[in-house]
């Protein structure tokens, strides 16, 4: 059982950042979620477990910073240049055997920490 704990998050005017933080129980491929009110959860970003590749969605592409400190085993999200649209709740999710965009490819979610950009 892989145990996921965000932290970050927060409320921020449009144009400014926030970095969001998981921690995980051990070294795993892991990505960024989302989730709007009335909205299907949607890939963000990953990162592989080496942290040697990332991909990131065409909305958040030269905003969002994906790393990781793996002697810390723990997954950073940079988010700068926030927009109103990226109010939502953040989840960080691991996924053991395969990562991807997929929802379904992450065995493991944390908790959601809120992300609230005002305009």
């Amino acid at each position: 059982q892989v145990q996921l704990v965000e932290s970050g998050g927060g409320l921020v005017q449009a144009g400014g950042s926030l970095r969001l933080s998981c921690a995980a129980s051990e070294r795993i491929g892991m990505g960024w979620f989302r989730q709007a009110p009335g909205n299907e959860r949607e890939f963000v970003v990953y990162i592989t477990r080496s942290g040697g590749s990332t991909n990131y969605a065409d909305s958040v592409k030269g905003r969002f910073t994906i790393s990781r400190d793996n002697a810390k085993n723990t997954v950073y999200l940079q988010m700068n240049s926030l927009k109103p649209e990226d109010t939502a709740v953040y989840y960080c999710a691991a996924a053991l055997r395969r990562i991807s965009t997929m929802r379904a490819d992450y065995e493991y979610w944390g908790q959601g920490t809120q992300v609230t950009v005002s305009s």
